[in-house]
């Protein structure tokens, strides 16, 4: 009967074939792997079967980007996870066991871990490791400090061509690197003294500064001072886009058109003491021209529309056209030429030989020798094209009619030296070594004002018609009111 039995069974086995094996599928079973019977394949339902797509791929499959696609980023770059893509269907549990063991892992038996993998990598499986591991380890120190400390990084850079490429790296950067501090800094490295308002908002505007203002003409010989600083104009641009809004804002609001204050910022004090230096150091083209004919100490120069106008300690005055070349001498002065004044064609000129000469430059001729001084002739200047005033040691000032050639008003009352003197409409001022300065009227001669102050020689003065200032050895200059004194 077991024989029996047995041959059935096996010619039951004999017509059953074999079951196919699944390369791969393992299921979990109290800790023993065993391999798991297939699940018999569906029948095919042609009804359901949707229309064959364009582009095969998967629905869970990301679209594709648009053309062209921006460049990937390093976050983009390194994956989220470990996990297998969504075009693997199965992710094999080993791997899945792996990553929880190494996730409950201490530091050290992590690092004992991974050093026992890339001791089993390749070359190629190690320069992708360390494409996939540097981006992580890059960290932008600005993102991840405070403003203060990035103040205190900046403090180690001096070079403002270095703070200009700073700004081009991110908005964070820029943002850091356009505070107003941070120049501020800058500033105190280069020492750049604070400006006034009237120089920074009046007379320069440092973002309309360009080398072809300062320094016309081509200038094949040197780079442009400012090609440093285009990083700065850069950010000077940016924030005046980024105010743009609200001044718009405040323009509707407002009827009104309202004038736009300038902000005395220490960048715009650094770019402008930045310019105006590089400007001095690296523009102009020099010329190596010696255009005196000879030797002999500069006492005085005037720059004309027309002339440039030499006066030296030898006595002797030469004449140069705009473009350096030589037209005449003037030749009349016995001993050094200390002042002298131009007005268009007419020369007026004095010196040590206590005459005072009027010249035609066009000529070259000796007009009039005005003669009354005393001692040297320190200063001279001109109220009108007839009219010329000097000062001189003898501590007198004289009134001369140029047309005449004749002194109409002798100026005292100083008690030294007449070393300087100013001229607006009628009136004029005198500095002396006496320590005091004087106000006069030069169509009578009368002194208005004595102004005291100063505890040495005056050396300086300027008068606009409303403020007098004087500067004088005392170190000290003052400004003075020449309404009260």
């Amino acid at each position: 009967m077991a024989s029996y039995d047995s041959d059935n069974d096996m010619s039951t086995r004999a017509k059953i074939p074999p079951a196919p094996v699944a390369v791969g599928h393992r299921s979990r079973r109290k800790g023993s792997l065993q391999l798991s019977h297939p699940k018999p394949p569906l029948t095919p339902n042609t009804s359901s079967i949707p229309p064959p797509m364009s582009h095969p791929l998967l629905p869970s499959a990301p679209a594709s980007p648009p053309t062209p696609a921006p460049s990937p980023t390093p976050q983009q770059r390194s994956p989220a996870s470990w996990r297998l893509t969504p075009f693997d269907d199965v992710e094999d549990p080993i791997l899945e066991d792996a990553r929880q063991v190494f996730a409950r892992l201490n530091i050290t038996a992590r690092e004992n871990w991974l050093r026992s993998l890339v001791d089993l990598c390749d070359n190629h499986t190690l320069s992708f490791l360390h494409h996939v591991v540097s981006p992580r380890l890059k960290k932008d120190p600005f993102k991840a400090l405070p403003n203060e400390l990035c103040f205190r990084v900046l403090e180690f850079i001096d070079d403002p061509k270095t703070f200009g490429r700073a700004s081009s790296v991110s908005r964070r950067w820029r943002e850091v690197v356009g505070d107003d501090q941070a120049w501020k800094i800058l500033c105190e490295k280069h020492a750049y003294r604070r400006m006034s308002s009237d120089s920074v908002g009046s007379s320069f505007n440092p973002s309309s500064l360009s080398t072809s203002q300062i320094l016309p003409g081509p200038h094949p010989r040197c780079s442009s001072p400012t090609r440093g600083l285009e990083s700065m104009s850069a950010i000077d641009e940016n924030s005046d886009r980024m105010t743009e809004p609200h001044a718009m804002a405040e323009g509707s609001s407002s009827r009104r058109p309202r004038k736009q204050r300038l902000k005395h910022t220490h960048r715009s004090r650094f770019k402008h003491a930045y310019m105006v230096e590089s400007a001095w150091k690296k523009g102009g083209l020099m010329t190596a021209r010696h255009i005196t004919p000879d030797q002999g100490v500069v006492t005085s120069l005037h720059l004309t529309k027309k002339y440039i106008v030499v006066a030296l300690d030898n006595a002797k005055i030469h004449v140069y056209n705009i473009r350096g070349d030589h037209q005449r001498t003037l030749s009349g002065h016995v001993m050094g030429v200390w002042a002298m004044v131009p007005w268009d064609d007419v020369l007026v000129s004095g010196g040590c030989d206590r005459d005072v000469r009027v010249w035609n430059m066009a000529t070259g001729t000796s007009v009039h020798i005005l003669r009354g001084h005393t001692s040297t002739v320190r200063c001279l200047k001109m109220s009108d094209a007839t009219t010329a005033i000097s000062g001189s040691r003898d501590t007198t000032l004289r009134v001369w009619d140029l047309t005449t050639g004749t002194c109409s008003n002798v100026l005292m009352g100083h008690q030294a030296s007449v070393r300087c003197l100013e001229i607006h409409g009628d009136l004029v001022v005198s500095g002396s070594y006496d320590t005091t300065a004087k106000i006069w009227s030069i169509p009578t001669g009368e002194c208005l004002r004595t102004l005291q102050g100063h505890f040495s020689q005056i050396y300086a003065i300027a008068f606009d018609g409303q403020r007098i200032a004087t500067g004088s050895l005392d170190t000290s200059v003052r400004i003075w009111n020449p309404q009260d004194g």
